[in-house]
């Protein structure tokens, strides 16, 4: 084959599910609406299963739920028959993703969830078969051939795909799901990083180099020396922060009488602040801004409540 005609034939295998994606989103309805408010509502677990080509599709389906805040999991059929239908219980909705309606292996599923009036959502390509006749929430993809001349399940599989994303985003919106709550259950990875707050990276206040205003020199200077921070914090005793020393401070006002100024009169007063809401994203870039290296997170009141210094921003893998 020519290198033209696989490029072509890619194309038109490219071309083939898009005209699929545009005939499901043409075929969007009041099902699908149904289906968003079931998984809603629901009081239990979203199981999802499904066979082969399906199947594969399921589990990420059941991922990016789990991932958005509906809880979810996938359940082979198979092992489903041999046991696991004890994970399925009466508060589930189930979704069950098959081409042809009739796979023999999601039988035992479909009359496990019959008996005990567990709902089903079915997506299926043909509009008559056993799982239609059973869901509660029947979905027919739309008649878009495959892009294979072997009929292998590309196109429909692709349909399956974006249907299923699409009703996770829909149930996330209707559940005002934030950025917050998807780092809650994405603590690692490049998304996790950029979700982290200020508060889940600073060193909190009990571990801090804190100093009192009228604390001489040569004290400040033992505190900085075993906290290795390069800093020490001035602050009340109810932690009400006044200042800053840094090691610039201490460069400053290098004399021959330093060790005999107070903190009061090397700090640095008003440093800047942040509150632990903060994305750490966006205290880097602070820092990265003013040129410094730590940041003092603070509550509205001023109050001190920890450090967030940038080696622990970059260790976290935020850039």
């Amino acid at each position: 084959m020519k290198k033209t005609d696989i490029l072509q034939t890619a194309r038109n295998v490219i071309a083939q599910q898009v005209s699929g994606l545009e005939a499901l989103e043409d075929a969007l309805g009041e099902s699908f609406i149904h289906a968003v408010e079931l998984i809603q509502n629901c009081k239990g677990r979203l199981i999802i299963s499904g066979m082969g080509k399906s199947g594969h599709v399921a589990r990420k389906i059941a991922a990016t739920f789990a991932s958005t805040g509906t809880p979810s999991h996938f359940v082979h059929p198979a092992e489903a028959s041999h046991g696991d239908l004890g994970m399925i219980t009466p508060d589930d909705v189930v979704m069950l993703l098959s081409n042809s309606g009739e796979t023999a292996e999601l039988q035992d599923i479909i009359t496990y969830c019959t008996r005990f009036s567990i709902p089903i959502i079915a997506i299926v390509r043909r509009e008559t078969s056993i799982l239609v006749e059973a869901a509660k929430i029947a979905f027919i993809l739309p008649a878009v051939a495959e892009s294979s001349p072997v009929n292998a399940p590309t196109t429909s599989t692709t349909m399956m795909m974006a249907w299923g994303d699409a009703l996770a985003v829909s149930v996330l919106y209707q559940r005002g799901f934030t950025n917050e709550d998807f780092g809650i259950y994405h603590p690692g990875g490049k998304l996790g990083s950029q979700l982290a707050k200020a508060e889940s990276l600073m060193k909190p206040y009990n571990t801090l180099p804190i100093v009192s205003k009228s604390d001489g020199m040569d004290n400040v200077l033992i505190i900085m020396t075993e906290k290795s921070l390069g800093c020490a914090l001035v602050a009340e005793s109810d932690q009400t922060l006044i200042g800053l020393i840094t090691d610039g401070d201490l460069r400053r006002h290098m004399s021959n009488n330093l060790i005999q100024q107070s903190a009061e009169k090397v700090m640095t007063p008003s440093p800047i602040t942040i509150l632990p809401s903060m994305l750490a994203s966006e205290a880097l870039g602070i820092m990265n801004q003013h040129g410094i290296t730590s940041l003092c997170v603070t509550d509205n009141g001023n109050h001190l409540l920890g450090l967030l210094h940038i080696h622990d921003v970059l260790r976290a893998g935020i850039v």
